[in-house]
């Protein structure tokens, strides 16, 4: 995908504001113009959110649209929980806080400074075990844990990351409103949960706190509509209708619609699909081409997962990984779905079931990298099972959870895994 050259905005407005504070020091009277190039690039802002968006019949935002333009698929391929879902899930989940928490201190680092970290420590990179020191590591994440609680010897809990805190919010918004939820059961929900989002949710939250309806939260000053946010809030469809990719793909749908549109959607659609394939299969690869089933064959982030796996013998570690996909996706932003979710397939592929190594060389391969390794993390994991994921990545979490949703700071890990079963129950009765 190209982009229009854009100018150097950032570099000149610091001159700007450094220029002028220079000006005035040397008593230049500044009286009007500062003024006048803040109302032309505030006009010029306008003019822009003003453009007209052109509709991409290959990529529709509403569901019933989505539906006529998938491929074929297993669309539900069990008729009741499987055998070894309780295996699975365990994997899954377990597996998504390890990659998560690795990733999450080095999130959108470039890989020349993972490198130099882990040589500071004496690790090896890609990284096969929690970082044992970061830096700045009583700068809080989140408003709330400390980043040492992300190093092998701080973690006492899993410490709170919304690439887990909507895994959460999304069990007690099937909980509460039913598997049939809408969306604007979802935008009730992160009223009476969410203090606090970045990006697209957090447009869509202020929104709908400010009172726009759900179905047009996202479209209201919202530039992230295509970003990674509703990637990762994919996992818990997939826990609550294993072997369901429709399903799954159908409670991500209405999940997804109240921050974001076309491919943003079609993301946590994808992973969704994909995740919930996963608890079925025996292969990672087998349930990202199953998730592509749930979203229109021709839009952009389907080509881009194609081209992700076709190229895939032939990319063997992170480096190549990071390459492939910094070329193809040049000027995209590093938050994006589109890129991310490449890099997330790439991993997978170069881990071929390996629950350590497909979170090790995902993280290792940059950008939105707590997020990517959460998710193969979670896919890998429920193909794998719990009993491959190594003890080390999980035995210090004391079985528990933190969060920062309002009035529901802690949760049990094992009591999690027994409610997600009691919704996968009921979605496969």
């Amino acid at each position: 995908m190209s982009y229009p050259k854009i100018p150097d905005f950032q570099n000149l407005s610091q001159l700007i504001i450094y220029y002028s504070k220079y000006k005035h020091e040397f008593g230049a009277e500044l009286d009007g113009i500062l003024e006048k190039m803040y109302s032309d690039l505030n006009n010029g802002l306008i003019e822009i959110k003003n453009l007209p968006e052109y509709s991409n019949a290959d990529e529709p935002s509403e569901y019933s649209e989505i539906l006529k333009l998938r491929p074929e698929g297993p669309r539900k391929m069990v008729d009741s929980i499987p055998i070894d879902y309780d295996e699975r899930l365990k994997g899954a989940f377990l597996s998504r806080i390890a990659g998560c928490i690795l990733g999450a201190p080095v999130e959108f680092h470039s890989i020349d400074d993972m490198k130099s970290w882990a040589k500071y420590n004496n690790e090896v990179f890609p990284p096969i075990d929690y970082w044992k020191t970061i830096k700045q590591p009583y700068e809080k994440r989140y408003e709330k844990s400390d980043f040492i609680e992300y190093t092998k010897d701080g973690i006492t809990k899993v410490p709170v990351d919304d690439d887990l805190v909507y895994t959460v919010l999304n069990l007690l918004l099937v909980e509460k409103y039913g598997i049939d939820f809408t969306t604007s059961d979802v935008g009730d929900i992160w009223k009476t949960y969410l203090p606090h989002a970045c990006t697209a949710e957090e447009v869509a939250l202020n929104n709908i706190k400010n009172g726009v309806s759900a179905d047009q939260a996202a479209i209201i000053d919202n530039p992230y509509v295509e970003w990674i946010g509703a990637d990762i809030r994919s996992d818990a469809f997939a826990y609550i209708a294993p072997g369901y990719p429709e399903k799954a793909a159908k409670m991500a749908y209405y999940d997804a619609y109240l921050s974001h549109r076309r491919n943003g959607i079609y993301g946590e659609m994808f992973f969704a699909a994909a995740q919930s394939a996963a608890f079925v299969v025996d292969d990672s690869i087998e349930a990202i081409r199953i998730g592509l089933t749930e979203i229109p064959k021709n839009c952009q982030l389907a080509k881009d997962i194609r081209w992700a796996l076709d190229i895939s013998p032939n990319i063997n570690n992170y480096l190549e990984a990071r390459s492939v996909v910094e070329e193809r996706f040049k000027h995209m932003e590093h938050a994006h779905t589109n890129n991310n979710a490449c890099l997330t397939v790439l991993g997978l592929a170069i881990g071929n079931n390996d629950i350590t190594k497909v979170i090790s060389e995902t993280v290792a391969m940059g950008m939105d990298n707590d997020c990517t390794a959460a998710t193969a993390g979670s896919i890998v994991g429920a193909v794998s099972s719990f009993s491959k994921l190594e003890e080390h990545w999980y035995n210090n979490f004391n079985d528990t959870l933190d969060t920062y949703l309002i009035g529901k700071n802690e949760f049990k890990i094992s009591e999690l895994l027994i409610r997600f079963k009691k919704q996968a129950k009921i979605v496969l009765k």
